[in-house]
């Protein structure tokens, strides 16, 4: 069944560059002044792998019933009760507005589930923080108009739209976990994904360059549910002359934006090389999870050592995602295929995993008492408190006094720091700083 998506908010904050962006083509007239968009109009949407009904609506707004804007709201309240899921979108630039509260309340009473976005977060000074406050979950932060933040709203979305291939997809666990796998060209990438299905399902050969675009496939082990995206090798980008390689390799990213998970590939014999390095960068700024998958293992002398070696080298190499699991697996031989199935449960549920904001900040107490900020000019930085509004990956704000000042190596740290107190291997950290007053302070 087709799910019905509908875009609220008040007016000119984005809902119909989003509709456009979402049906793929320019449907809704878009400008900068408010109330452009006076009726319902729908399309067919898709992102990623979703697919559903999108109704972009006219903006919310307080009129009488009678007058031309109060029969826009009943409109747009009609969609509202006819949609299956509401994307409340909030402009981050000019912040939450009594409007947007107003509405949000609106929202919340229908019902239907509500995925907060914070549409404009590429402008200066945008901040979603305050979208807190409006009690719809954890604000979405995109850009409708340049598309940056699609992923998120991927992920947001397949919480309540079921994925057009996956009506009988899904496992013993619930949805399946999003993989896609990295790597050098002629790593195993597809020899390895074969064995997982216990078929010849994907073309291999012993010539680099094989795969050319994502191919996806769905993977059950041990009740743990899969959708495994092979993609094309991925050579330094000034090697890459041919076109097709080029597209090859940007539908490789394309992957990694819309996993959770990404299996990082590398031959065993030539471990840890730059390429796989940049590769492991790259998961790691698009958010992912990593797991690293040693092929070919079956040619290498002293299992046991070899592997204790390999994670010390991982961590060395990859500080960025320490503690990520490294498996040494073979696509010929099928050995270590369910270590790496189990690794990349575990990454997912740390991916997703939060930490409540009472220990987080006893432990920040903790380092602070154990490590001060430095001083800066005579003047010592306070961290005031901390708390983590969004996982996937796991993400922190720090509300401290003269965040411009706190060093670099204060901030490693802490993240160091947090991925040990927390258990959270692997897994890229992100901790933002904010300048802003503790509400909970007692007032002087």
């Amino acid at each position: 069944m087709t799910m019905t998506i509908a875009i609220v908010g008040r007016p000119n904050v984005g809902k119909s560059t989003l509709f456009n962006r979402l049906v793929g083509k320019r449907l809704a007239l878009v400008d900068d002044r408010p109330g452009v968009t006076r009726d319902r109009r729908e399309g067919d949407g898709r992102l990623g792998h979703l697919s559903f009904r999108v109704i972009d609506t006219a903006g919310l707004e307080e009129a009488k019933a009678e007058s031309l804007e109060g029969r826009m709201r009943a409109q747009t309240e009609t969609a509202i009760a006819d949609a299956d899921v509401i994307l409340f979108m909030i402009d981050a630039k000019s912040g939450v507005t009594p409007t947007d509260r107003s509405f949000a309340e609106l929202t919340r009473r229908s019902g239907k589930p509500t995925i907060l976005v914070a549409n404009k977060s590429e402008a200066r000074g945008a901040d979603a923080l305050d979208a807190f406050a409006l009690g719809l979950g954890d604000p979405v932060e995109l850009s409708a108009e340049h598309g940056d933040g699609m992923a998120d709203l991927v992920r947001a979305l397949a919480e309540f739209v079921p994925d057009e291939d996956e009506e009988d997809g899904e496992g013993e666990g619930g949805r399946r976990i999003r993989v896609a796998v990295l790597g050098r060209p002629n790593a195993g990438k597809s020899t390895l994904i074969n064995a997982l299905l216990g078929e010849e399902r994907l073309l291999t050969g012993p010539e680099a360059g094989i795969t050319r675009d994502s191919i996806s496939v769905d993977v059950e082990r041990h009740g743990v549910a899969l959708r495994v995206f092979d993609t094309a090798g991925m050579r330094k980008r000034a090697r890459i002359d041919d076109k097709l390689e080029k597209l090859s390799v940007a539908d490789g990213l394309r992957a990694a934006r819309f996993a959770e998970v990404v299996v990082v590939l590398m031959d065993a014999t030539h471990p840890f090389e730059e390429q796989d390095l940049r590769i492991v960068d790259l998961a790691e700024r698009e958010g992912r999870a990593v797991v690293i998958a040693l092929s070919k293992s079956d040619l290498v002398q002293d299992r046991a050592g070899f592997a204790k070696k390999m994670r010390e080298e991982a961590d060395h190499w990859l500080p960025q995602v320490k503690g990520a699991p490294v498996v040494l697996v073979s696509g010929l031989t099928g050995d270590g295929l369910d270590r790496l199935v189990r690794a990349v449960e575990a990454a997912h549920k740390v991916w997703n995993r939060r930490v409540a904001t009472n220990p987080l900040n006893r432990w920040l107490g903790e380092m602070t008492s154990e490590h001060p900020p430095p001083a800066v000019s005579g003047r010592r930085i306070k961290l005031r408190y901390m708390t983590q509004p969004k996982a996937r990956p796991p993400s922190f704000v720090l509300f401290c006094s003269r965040s411009d000042a706190l060093p670099e190596s204060y901030l490693r740290y802490l993240v160091n720091n947090l991925r040990t107190s927390f258990d959270l291997p692997g897994v890229p950290i992100r901790l933002t700083l904010r300048e802003k007053d503790n509400p909970y302070a007692e007032k002087d």
